[in-house]
């Protein structure tokens, strides 16, 4: 009995003409609606996910098993220019291809998108926001690499893990970025004397770490300026805050080919135009100034 039902239903299928059934395999054209038949039921146990209406919704993303991947490939410590300007790319290539984010940010292996309050991209569920945005960022990872890797060959897949969270206020969105950044600060301050310590002053890692044990940031920075010269505050600005990405107009100047008129060949003409992209500042977001600079992005039109 099972066997004729199974049956039935694969013929009803196969109703749905070749034309449907190679557009559904080859992922082209539109999507045909699904074929009733009994085991539609199993639809049932997908869980409802849609993300809360009116609320800002943060998908961020985390580097798996990344001090691995980056002491297998090479990385600089405590910051490796390279890897950082590379997530940076993966990034902005989310937000081209994605919709309705309005901000990015993101330090070491981390990145958190916001989206608009009112997006109703994929009806707000949040198993599409999670795995659009990781997906998308860790193939530009790989697609990406040689470009700012260009001796160090890619050795294998690297892994992330997304997590979504709404944010019902401004302040509340608010305050997860100032979270971020003041995770930022007080991380790079510690690996910045961690590794001055083992690079410089021939401590081993447990040493190193040891010497660290309950000291506090004052305690750091006078490490980093008595025993090393270091001032704390002159370290570049991406690797204390972080690196924002915005969406700013830009100039952008191309060399094009034409036949002018009345001309007998083609001449390389300049082309200005405008552009909206993804645009990354290092500054400060904890305080008003950067929100009152950039009201638009909480404006959520």
């Amino acid at each position: 009995m099972r066997l004729r039902e199974a049956a039935r239903a694969i013929a009803a299928a196969a109703a749905l003409g070749p034309g449907t059934r190679a557009r559904l395999s080859s992922g082209g054209g539109g999507r045909a609606p699904m074929a009733k038949s009994k085991f539609e039921y199993v639809r049932d146990f997908e869980a409802d996910d849609t993300c809360l209406p009116n609320c800002w919704v943060v998908t961020r993303l985390d580097g798996r098993n990344f001090h691995r991947f980056a002491e297998q490939h090479g990385f600089s410590k405590p910051n490796d220019d390279r890897a950082l300007h590379l997530m940076t790319k993966c990034a902005q290539t989310v937000m081209q291809e994605l919709e309705d984010i309005v901000m990015a940010y993101g330090q070491s292996d981390e990145y958190s998108f916001v989206f608009k309050k009112k997006s109703n991209w994929f009806k707000r569920r949040a198993s599409k926001f999670m795995t659009h945005v990781v997906s998308q960022f860790a193939s530009s990872y790989v697609f990406y690499w040689k470009d700012y890797f260009k001796d160090q060959p890619l050795l294998y897949p690297p892994g992330f893990d997304g997590r979504v969270v709404l944010y019902p206020s401004n302040q509340n969105l608010k305050d997860y970025l100032s979270w971020r950044q003041a995770d930022c600060h007080i991380n790079n301050l510690y690996n910045t004397v961690f590794w001055m310590l083992v690079q410089r002053s021939g401590l081993t890692p447990v040493q190193a770490q040891d010497r660290l044990q309950g000291t506090l940031a004052g305690d750091k920075n006078e490490i980093l300026f008595s025993e090393f010269n270091i001032n704390y505050n002159n370290e570049p600005l991406m690797y204390r805050k972080g690196t924002v990405l915005i969406w700013q107009k830009v100039n952008e100047v191309t060399t094009k080919r034409i036949k002018l008129p009345k001309e007998t060949e083609e001449k390389e003409v300049e082309v200005a135009r405008t552009r909206t992209k993804a645009v990354p500042l290092h500054c400060d977001i904890i305080g008003d100034q950067f929100w009152e600079e950039y009201p638009e992005i909480l404006a959520d039109s």
